[in-house]
């Protein structure tokens, strides 16, 4: 034992706030995930969509009418692949869609396969018939759906309206649904 001078202890720190204890909950950038190239999930696809629903400039040059046959136009493809950079290699792959509609112009009763969507109203004014009953779509409205979720989206309006579809993964196949015998198309709605 060493009985050299008795030791003092040191004085208390003075802490003044939380900051100082945790530190600046604004500063925590090696907490934050590095953000991903492509959506992932729900909420990102939906962001995506209102991203480019905000963004006209990248699509309203493109809209067309045809009153003879639905229009539409892929404005994205990410094809289907494992993500690297997540955890897992979370699956990414999706389609997003422009559609117009005329007046009366409707997708017929479908679905979507295996794929989830993301449908927003850009200009004009849908109705959809679904399993919860019929709903009007004004401009700005988003609906999400599951794989297998069966609809019918319809323009009952007089004027001409365009729509947006994000389809996760990318859509292969579209169930149509009361006919005699299930018909399927490759068009999107």
């Amino acid at each position: 034992m060493n009985s050299a001078s008795p030791s003092t202890a040191a004085a208390p720190l003075a802490v003044e706030s939380d900051l100082q204890i945790a530190g600046d909950i604004l500063s925590v950038q090696h907490l934050l995930q590095p953000a991903r190239e492509h959506p992932a999930t729900v909420a990102e696809f939906a962001g995506l969509a209102r991203s480019i629903a905000a963004n006209r400039a990248e699509w309203e040059h493109l809209v067309q009418y045809d009153a003879t046959t639905r229009w539409y136009h892929r404005l994205r493809t990410v094809p289907q692949a494992l993500d690297p950079a997540q955890p897992g290699g979370a699956p990414i792959g999706y389609e997003v869609w422009l559609l117009s509609w005329v007046p009366g112009q409707g997708s017929g009763r479908h679905d979507h396969g295996a794929s989830s969507g993301v449908l927003t109203v850009l200009d004009g004014e849908l109705t959809e018939h679904g399993p919860r009953g019929t709903l009007a779509l004004g401009a700005g409205t988003q609906r999400v759906f599951a794989p297998g979720y069966t609809h019918e989206v319809v323009n009952d309006t007089l004027e001409g309206a365009v729509s947006l579809h994000v389809y996760f993964p990318g859509l292969t196949e579209m169930p149509m649904h009361g006919c005699s015998a299930p018909h399927r198309e490759h068009a999107p709605a």
